[in-house]
């Protein structure tokens, strides 16, 4: 999965090396490495201020990542199933996941 920022200068993206990276689309190059899933990250997506970005794994886990510092702010548990789908609501104050478990959760951030 990949994000791109909304001023267009930056792209976010989901790993099977279990990673999230934030890539520079000015020079190509990965700015930051955002790691902390145990399992192949399929569902990214970044805040409308670029600020924030949230990652949906196979190890049933949605990340909340502070892009500054490159730290998980939360981790929501919840799903018994692969997360294949994130999303962040505009204003960034929720969050929703879709998982192979057959729910949709809607996260208060």
């Amino acid at each position: 999965s990949v994000a791109l920022s909304a001023d267009g200068t930056r792209a976010l993206s989901g790993s099977s090396d279990n990673t999230v990276r934030l890539w520079d689309l000015g020079t190509g190059k990965t700015t930051r490495a955002l790691k902390g899933h145990a399992h192949y990250v399929f569902s990214v997506a970044l805040s409308a201020d670029g600020t924030r970005a949230l990652s949906g794994s196979s190890d049933n886990t949605v990340r909340l990542w502070d892009l500054g510092t490159g730290k998980t702010i939360r981790t929501l548990k919840g799903h018994s199933g692969i997360i294949w789908s994130v999303a962040l609501s505009a204003d960034g104050t929720r969050a929703l996941s879709g998982s192979s478990d057959n729910t949709v959760r809607l996260w208060d951030l």
